[in-house]
């Protein structure tokens, strides 16, 4: 299984951000809430799951989106369960350490 993973700097702060492969270019919307998979945020590199997990390990900030990335990082303790929102269905996550 792949993802796509880009990571963005801005003042020093890095932030990665993940999505399944297939939705790259897919926006999803629920009520108020609106998220667009754009490959200016999201459309990095295509890695393996397991190595965008072991990116994301390390990470102070991420924005994960998809299934697939979300049940991983789930399983390997980068986030809770309680962290993730579902919009139409898809699941997202935020991190951000302060």
């Amino acid at each position: 299984m792949k993802v796509y993973l880009k990571v963005h700097i801005k003042d020093e702060i890095e932030t990665i951000a993940c999505c399944d492969e297939e939705l790259l270019h897919q926006v999803f919307k629920e009520g108020n809430l609106r998220i667009e998979i754009s490959p200016q945020f999201f459309g990095g590199r295509l890695i393996y799951l397991e190595d965008a997990i072991s990116i994301l390990k390390e990470a102070s900030y991420f924005n994960i989106v998809g299934k697939k990335i979300v049940n991983k990082a789930i399983d390997c303790n980068i986030l809770s369960k309680e962290g993730v929102r579902l919009i139409n269905g898809i699941p997202m996550a935020l991190k951000m350490m302060f």
